[in-house]
């Protein structure tokens, strides 16, 4: 398949999804350049997990494109759309770690799912992938043996284990106390140094975003109405914006 002419690893171009006639993503359109931290803001319920989902391909758009390293990926069959998830991780909120399997085993599940690798080069995989998120001698543990904090570090190296150019972050310090929070975003830019990978995260969290941000753009009514560095948004004049990130109840913004 012909790819299409773009500087972006990610683009979303004129983005449309609605569910039982409610309108989701209304036009949307959003490029995210490579090796980057992109945060994506906006109210719960928003579908800034819509949109995550249409990046990696498990929802498709009713029109528009979404373009992975220029591919439309909205075009592909299963096994073209599953080659190009081999591309991607994905920390997912809670972890959605395997209650029924051990540390270890949830590291080495993509490996084992994607990769012919031999057990010892499996198993060399899985300790570095736990090192590099700061843990060392849990790979015997059970999941439930963990804190909220070290379960997401065990989920964000299991989305590592294929050494992905993308990795999905959908609301990383949700359910942390600040202090697990702060540790989580140090980790996030750290893995973005480390592997240079393209990191687009979902959140609400305004202090984490701007601690972790390249380039943040807030999703409101369907569409991206702001994007810019976290100084640009800071100082942005959209309303809308300054409304969602000073926290205020008075504004453009509704409270339902």
């Amino acid at each position: 398949m012909a790819k299409a002419e773009s500087s972006s690893i990610i683009e979303l171009v004129n983005v449309h999804k609605s569910f039982n006639g409610q309108k989701v993503l209304d036009g949307l359109n959003l490029r995210i350049e490579a090796g980057q931290i992109t945060v994506i803001i906006g109210q719960s319920g928003g579908g800034k997990s819509v949109l995550l989902k249409h990046t990696i391909g498990l929802i498709k758009p009713d029109q528009g494109e979404v373009l992975i390293e220029g591919v439309d990926i909205s075009r592909l069959n299963d096994r073209q759309l599953n080659d190009v998830r081999k591309n991607f991780g994905m920390l997912f909120q809670g972890a959605a770690l395997f209650d029924s399997m051990t540390v270890g085993e949830n590291v080495a599940f993509p490996l084992r799912e994607h990769t012919r690798l031999k057990q010892h080069e499996i198993q060399e995989i899985v300790e570095r992938k736990l090192r590099q998120v700061g843990l060392k001698d849990v790979a015997h543990k059970m999941p439930s043996e963990l804190s909220g904090g070290m379960q997401k570090r065990v989920g964000l190296a299991r989305a590592l284990a294929l050494d992905p150019k993308i990795i999905l972050f959908d609301e990383p310090t949700t359910g942390l106390d600040p202090i697990t929070a702060d540790a989580i975003d140090r980790l996030i830019v750290d893995t973005q140094k480390h592997t240079n990978a393209t990191c687009l995260v979902i959140s609400h969290d305004i202090e984490s975003t701007f601690k972790i941000a390249h380039t943040i753009a807030m999703l409101y009514h369907g569409k991206i109405v702001e994007i810019g560095t976290p100084d640009a948004i800071k100082s942005s004049k959209n309303l809308t914006l300054q409304q969602f990130i000073q926290g205020k109840a008075e504004g453009p913004i509704q409270v339902v």
